[in-house]
């Protein structure tokens, strides 16, 4: 076993991953992990394809980087394989069916934001085990015992912790401090762990192994749904045996526009990151975007303006498809885009106050994405979350997962931001089993039928823009795929009426002439928006980036 870990620290070594960005003509994973981005490379290497590869990945991301990975959340996958078919799978977490519309309200009628975020209330039913195992049911060529062998190993054996890791644990231990499992899990006998410490996680190992010898009834049922279970009956949670029994699965048809040559496809609600993608890319296809140059005055606030509707719209028109009359054709239609843009003035922002979200007749910064291609023309795009990260920072005893606090993505209360800031009605409203609406946005961008780039982010409200600007930089502005995923980035939500940057964003000047087209409220972030870990295919070569904001990694053959 110790053999098996030296062989996978040389690989990955080689594979030049101190370095973000890797080549191959074979396959490639792009991941927040290095090692679970080798994980998938060896999947392929061993005859898998990059759905083997994804499903290994989404397993070994819940050992190796357990902020977002998880076996406890939720999941959204968007597949082109290499036939042609392009599908996307909803594993999103859903309300317990005893979830009610005012469970988060206090007595006044007022969200108490604790029980949204930090209680046993706030877990969706998780739904990533069922994704992953649907989606190498339908599309792998693998067995279970394959793809998830090397997470249990990791989980088992352990793997020496990165200063990244060690740090994220150092910082999160105080909101763990109320709960025995989760402190035996982050700490090291009481002690924060240090970087070059072995993490071993017996526990989520035995678990591991029931998924893989049993299937969802080794996750949805048996002894894992009974310590699940158990955990919510003693401290006041949802999430019953029956909860977990009936959770499904949607295959849904992807959000599917155009954007000059290409064909973009997306995920559909229970997200609302397809739909504001497509749209905001038809607003801006009438435009030279790629004259007007990245970074620039002009291309800011075109862009910034397409954020701003976009948002707008999410707001009233998003949910979960299941249970509200979501307007997907309309949103995403050219028509409608060039009506959406009828006032924007090149010359001057307008106030978000005066944009309602359109109409016509009749997610926690800590989420993760990753992206797979094999050689054979098969594509994945998978965004993956607790929400926060470390979810509600609640590990379930004895099977060593943490569970989501996904349920604050609902409106919880009308008009009433969350976490992110943004804000819904009644399309979004808490039900029993309804999904909660989502900005994840898993994307593949094809040319002539093939997959050129396979992109999408976590950041929360911020992914959407993220995705936006990765696809922008691609096609507009024809960037290596290493710099559109790194150039600095901005984002505008509607509300509140704000500009947010990265250092670098703006070139020189253009902040003042922003300002002075009414742009007043301009913010500096201090922290990086996005992890874009993407892959990009010239036609010979794949190359896959992880995103420099972040200590992921790449890898490729």
């Amino acid at each position: 076993m110790r053999q098996f870990f030296i062989l996978l620290f040389i690989s990955v070594f080689s594979l030049q991953t101190l370095a973000n960005t890797v080549s191959g003509h074979n396959g490639a994973v792009a991941s927040r992990s290095e090692i679970a981005s080798q994980v998938g490379v060896d999947i392929m290497q061993r005859g898998g394809n990059a759905i083997d590869a994804a499903v290994a990945v989404g397993f070994a991301l819940a050992v190796t980087y357990p902020s977002a990975g998880n076996i406890g959340g939720g999941s959204f996958f968007v597949i082109h394989t290499a036939d042609g078919e392009a599908i996307t799978l909803d594993a999103r977490e859903k309300a317990p069916l005893s979830a009610h519309e005012d469970m988060f309200l206090d007595e006044q009628g007022n969200l108490d934001r604790r029980l949204s975020m930090a209680s046993l209330l706030a877990s969706g039913v998780p739904g990533t085990v069922a994704g992953l195992l649907e989606a190498l049911d339908r599309h792998g060529t693998m067995t279970r015992a394959e793809v998830i062998a090397p997470a249990i190993r990791l989980a088992r054996e352990g793997f020496a912790l990165n200063e990244d890791l060690a740090g994220q644990f150092a910082g999160v231990l105080r909101s763990m401090q109320a709960y025995p499992a989760s402190m035996a899990v982050f700490t090291n006998d009481g002690d924060p762990y240090q970087a070059g410490d072995v993490w071993a996680q017996p526990a989520l190992a035995d678990t591991l192994e029931r998924i893989s010898e049993q299937g969802r009834d080794g996750f949805y049922r048996g002894h894992t749904a009974d310590l699940l279970v158990a955990e919510m009956e003693r401290n006041g949670g949802m999430i019953s045996h029956r909860d977990l029994q009936e959770y499904d699965v949607q295959w849904r048809q992807p959000i599917k526009g155009s954007y000059r040559d290409y064909t973009i496809w997306s995920m559909p609600p229970s997200s609302s990151g397809g739909i504001l993608l497509v749209q905001m890319l038809n607003m801006l296809e009438p435009f030279h975007v790629g004259a007007m140059g990245p970074g620039s005055a002009p291309t800011v606030h075109l862009m910034v303006e397409a954020q701003r509707r976009a948002y707008a719209d999410r707001a009233r028109h998003l949910g979960d498809t299941d249970y509200y009359p979501v307007p997907m054709e309309q949103l995403i239609s050219k028509d409608y885009a060039r009506t959406r843009f009828d006032s924007f003035d090149s010359d001057a922002a307008t106030p978000s106050e005066t944009i309602a979200p359109g109409s016509w007749p009749g997610e926690s910064t800590q989420t993760t994405h990753y992206s797979v291609m094999d050689g054979s023309g098969n594509a994945v795009s998978v965004t993956t979350t607790l929400n926060s990260g470390y979810g509600n920072k609640i590990v379930v005893p004895g099977a060593g997962f943490l569970l989501n606090n996904e349920m604050d993505d609902f409106s919880a209360k009308p008009n009433v931001p969350n976490s992110y800031g943004l804000i819904g009605g009644e399309a979004n409203k808490v039900e029993p089993g309804k999904r909660m609406l989502s900005s994840m946005t898993p994307t593949i961008v094809t040319r002539n039928e093939t997959p050129i780039l396979v992109t999408g982010s976590p950041g929360g409200s911020t992914i959407i823009n993220t995705v936006f600007q990765v696809v922008v930089n691609v096609i507009d502005h024809q960037m290596s795929l290493a710099d559109a995923v790194a150039s600095p980035r901005f984002h505008h939500q509607w509300q509140p009426d704000a500009v947010r940057f990265e250092e670098g964003a703006f070139a020189p000047g253009v902040k003042e002439r922003l300002e002075a087209m009414g742009h007043s409220q301009l913010r500096e972030s201090g922290f990086g928006m996005g992890d874009a870990n993407s892959i990009y295919f010239d036609g010979e070569t794949i190359t896959a980036t992880s995103d420099p904001r972040n200590a992921g990694g790449a890898a490729a053959y």
